[in-house]
């Protein structure tokens, strides 16, 4: 009887865990849009090119590759040098016919003077949502509640409205416009190729064409690809 007891209570303890990490895989797979339909959405926002406030909406960007970008706030420090980036990038993106949209919840008033005067935002194009409920934040999975502000979250939309793509990190290490720029290409590549792109991979590098040699390709990847070419 004196052995039973702890082996009871090792046993609870394991369905405990088992049962945490099943309730855990549930919001893990919950937070992520990817595979999913981007959320529909509705909000003003500022028009930097224009220097007028609009309303933008999910129907806007139908049939369109877009990006869908939240930053934590105005007049901060990381969130200047993310936003001076993509539109250094701008026209990069349009010529790949992709449609940027900044969103924090910040007002559209916020918004203006935070463009007006960020010296690093002089000559901004891009268009900047305004999330002050944080309804669209919160349908994106990336609100802080107990802040009021937004994870920085980004999601690479397809223009079947698909969520391909989704970064979030914590506010305080701004993220990479080159790297994403990389993704945006390859994603593109493969939508229209049917192959996949390795690691890395940037346009005139190799591919994996599952689409045709899948059961040669098979276990032999590298039959195909070395680790030279795919870090070069």
């Amino acid at each position: 009887m004196a052995c039973d007891s702890p082996m009871k209570a090792n046993e609870e303890v394991a369905e405990t865990l088992e049962e945490k990490i099943e309730i855990n895989k549930e919001k893990d797979m919950s937070s992520s849009l990817v595979l999913k339909k981007a959320p529909d959405f509705k909000m003003d926002a500022y028009d930097a090119k224009t220097g007028h406030y609009k309303v933008v909406q999910s129907e806007d960007y139908k049939g369109k590759w877009h990006v869908v970008c939240f930053y934590p706030a105005d007049f901060t420090f990381v969130c200047p040098t993310e936003i001076a980036a993509m539109n250094a990038k701008y026209d990069e993106f349009q010529e790949l016919g992709v449609e940027i949209l900044a969103v924090s919840t910040d007002t559209k008033f916020s918004h203006k003077r935070f463009v007006e005067t960020e010296p690093l935002l002089e000559g901004l194009k891009l268009t900047i949502g305004s999330d002050p409920t944080g309804t669209v934040s919160r349908a994106f999975g990336v609100m802080i509640e107990e802040e009021g502000i937004a994870l920085r979250g980004r999601f690479l939309i397809n223009p079947d409205g698909v969520v391909v793509a989704q970064e979030v990190q914590a506010p305080s290490v701004g993220r990479n416009v080159n790297e994403f720029l990389r993704q945006v290409k390859a994603w593109q590549h493969a939508t229209k190729t049917g192959e996949v792109c390795p690691a890395g991979w940037r346009p005139g590098k190799k591919t994996l064409p599952v689409n045709t040699d899948v059961e040669k390709m098979t276990g032999r990847v590298g039959d195909y690809i070395t680790i030279e070419e795919i870090l070069n």
